[in-house]
């Protein structure tokens, strides 16, 4: 893997298609579930001017992937709810790169956005501890992609978002020696 590579893609690529028994997706709720106490640690002692640092060239800055964290999960956190009560729902994707330019995504304090990502996975891991494996079977459609996503796959894709940002800016701190 060359460097820029490594750096968009610190654990590597999100791998679809994968088998998902229920211990795997035990193991998913508890990277998720995981995430917020990790970013505070890593974020707690950060400067505002080491939040500007991007964590690669052109990449965003650790303000950004904070803020793009609560948005992302946000949006999985009400697609996850769209499929279990909605049968195969079409979901629309977002601008991510869009948003983290808007001055909420850009500018505001990361402790907002820290606060709303530990509020959020409280009840986001409780609903995910909960689901069944015919509930995990669920799907939805999303338009941006043209493809059905089943929910235990989901599941992995946001266990793996959340270790890949956080590694972003895991590695960035420790990069530059903070």
């Amino acid at each position: 893997m060359d460097n820029l590579e490594n750096l968009k893609y610190p654990i590597g690529r999100f791998q679809h298609g994968q088998d998902y028994t229920m211990d795997i997706n035990k193991a998913n709720v508890q990277i998720i579930a995981a995430l917020p106490s990790k970013l505070f640690n890593v974020i707690s002692s950060l400067t505002e001017d080491q939040l500007e640092t991007p964590y690669r060239p052109d990449g965003w800055t650790i303000r950004q992937t904070v803020h793009h964290l609560a948005d992302s999960h946000i949006n999985a956190y009400m697609r996850i709810h769209s499929a279990l009560t909605t049968d195969n729902p079409t979901i629309a994707g977002y601008a991510e790169s869009l948003w983290a330019e808007l001055p909420d995504g850009k500018v505001a304090p990361v402790d907002w956005s820290l606060q709303l990502i530990k509020n959020l996975h409280l009840r986001w891991v409780m609903l995910l501890n909960s689901l069944t494996e015919t509930q995990l079977e669920r799907t939805y459609y999303h338009a941006g992609y043209d493809r059905v996503f089943v929910l235990k796959e989901v599941l992995g894709l946001y266990a793996w978002h959340s270790e890949h940002h956080y590694q972003h800016i895991k590695r960035t701190c420790d990069r530059n020696g903070w």
